[in-house]
C-alpha cells in the first residue's frame, strides 16, 4: 500500500532546512522546551480537573527529518495491520505483483512529499501512535510521546518578533493539554483508533468507485487552486467514510479547541506576553499567500484551523455557563462526545447532559 522507506526518503530530501541557529543556541534550545514541557503540566492539570497521568511519558525535541521519521513510524504503527485485514478480506492486490510494488512506491513518494510539507510548518504535537519500545521487548507500545519541532518554533518565534521564551513556554501548553486528555481519558486513544480503522476499512476499491474518486479528487484540486470547494480528503470518501469523518472529526475538533482553550486560559499566569503571541498568531495564519491558501485546502489544513476555532469556541461557552466540571463530562464515554451540531450549538450538548447525567471521571 505505502513503500514506507520511500515515504522516509522522499520526505527527508525534500524538506526545506530550517533556521540557521548555532550549535549552542540548538542546544539551549532543546533544553529549554524540554524543561518548559514538563514545567506547564500542573497548571493544565489545575485548570482543565483532569488527572493526567503519574508516568506521563516520553518528551521528543526534534528536527525536521525527526519529524518526518517520527509520524512514518506513527503511521505504520495504524496502517500495517490495516492493510493485512484488507489483504484477507481480497480488497487489495497480492503482494509481491508489480501493481502491488509500483503502487506502494508512488504512494510512498507522494505521502512523503505531503510530510516533507507539513515538516516545516508543525511546531509540536501529541503523537498516540508509537512502534514497540526496542530497549523492553515484549511491551506494549508506549502510550504515547510529546514531540516537539525545534527549528519551527524557532523560526515562528522570530518571524512573529515575540519573546521567544514565553512562545516557547505557549506551545508547551498546548501539546501537555493533548500528553493530559490522553493519559487522563483512557477510552480516548483507541477510540480515536478504532474510528481511523473503520475509515480506512470502509474504503471501496472497485474499478468504478475508484474512477469516481478520482474524478472527485481532480476537482477538489481545481475548487482549492479557486479558494473554494472540499480538502482532497472530504471529496474522495465513501458514504460510509463520510459519516465516520463526522465523528472523528467532532472527537479532533473538540481536542483542539480544548487545547487552544487552555492554552488561553493558563497563558496569562505562566505566559506574560500571551496577548500579543496569540493576536500576531491568529494574524499570521491568515496570511498565506495564494499558493500557500490552495495547498493548505487540498491537504485539509484549513479545516484543522476551524476546528481550534469552533472547539475553543465550544468549551469556553460550556466552561462559562456550567463551569469546568460540567464541561469534563465529554470525556465520561463516546456516548458524551459533541456531535458536529452541538459543537455549533453548545447548549444542545448541555441540555442532553442535563438529561442523563454522566459519572465523573476517575483515575
Amino acid at each position: 500500500m505505502i513503500d514506507w522507506q520511500v515515504a522516509t526518503a522522499t520526505g527527508v530530501r525534500w524538506v526545506r532546512p530550517g533556521p540557521q541557529v548555532s550549535m549552542s543556541e540548538a542546544r539551549k534550545v532543546v533544553a529549554e522546551l524540554r524543561q518548559l514541557s514538563s514545567a506547564v503540566s500542573e497548571p493544565v492539570r489545575e485548570l482543565t480537573g483532569l488527572p493526567g497521568s503519574a508516568d506521563d511519558g516520553k518528551v521528543a525535541v526534534v528536527d525536521r527529518p525527526g519529524w518526518i521519521r517520527a509520524n512514518v513510524d506513527g503511521f505504520r504503527v495504524v496502517l500495517d495491520p490495516l492493510v493485512q485485514r484488507m489483504a484477507e478480506r481480497g480488497t487489495m492486490p497480492q503482494p509481491g505483483s508489480v501493481v502491488t510494488a509500483v503502487g506502494s512506491r508512488v504512494t510512498g513518494m507522494q505521502a512523503g512529499l505531503i510530510l516533507a510539507y507539513l515538516a516545516s510548518r508543525v511546531l509540536g504535537q501529541y503523537e498516540l501512535f508509537l512502534p514497540p519500545d526496542p530497549d523492553a521487548p515484549g511491551k506494549d507500545a508506549p502510550a504515547g510521546r510529546l514531540t516537539l519541532v525545534a527549528p519551527n518554533i524557532v523560526m515562528v518565534e522570530r518571524e512573529l518578533d515575540v519573546n521567544p521564551h514565553d512562545f516557547r513556554r505557549w506551545v508547551c501548553l498546548h501539546e501537555e493539554t493533548h500528553r493530559t486528555q490522553f493519559t487522563s481519558v483512557l477510552w480516548l486513544r483507541p477510540y480515536v483508533q478504532q474510528q481511523m480503522s473503520d475509515f480506512l476499512l470502509a474504503s471501496e476499491l472497485d474499478p468504478a468507485s475508484i474512477y469516481d474518486r478520482l474524478r472527485a479528487a481532480a476537482d477538489a484540486v481545481g475548487s482549492a487552486v479557486r479558494g473554494e470547494g472540499e480538502s482532497l480528503i472530504e471529496a474522495i470518501q465513501t458514504p460510509r467514510q463520510r459519516e465516520i469523518l463526522d465523528r472523528m472529526t467532532s472527537v479532533m475538533t473538540l481536542v483542539e479547541g480544548h487545547g487552544d482553550y487552555v492554552m488561553d486560559a493558563v497563558g496569562p499566569s505562566v505566559v506574560p506576553s500571551v496577548a500579543e503571541i496569540r493576536a500576531k498568531f491568529t494574524a499570521r495564519r491568515g496570511s498565506a499567500g495564494r499558493i500557500e491558501q490552495a495547498i493548505r485546502r487540498i491537504l485539509g489544513i484549513d479545516l484543522k484551523m476551524k476546528q481550534y476555532e469552533q472547539g475553543s469556541r465550544f468549551v469556553a461557552e460550556i466552561v462559562n455557563e456550567a463551569g469546568m466540571a460540567a464541561f469534563n463530562k465529554v470525556w465520561t464515554s463516546p456516548e458524551t462526545l459533541p456531535t458536529k451540531e452541538e459543537i455549533a450549538n453548545p447548549h444542545s450538548w448541555l441540555e442532553r447532559m442535563d438529561r442523563g447525567p454522566a459519572p465523573a471521571i476517575t483515575d
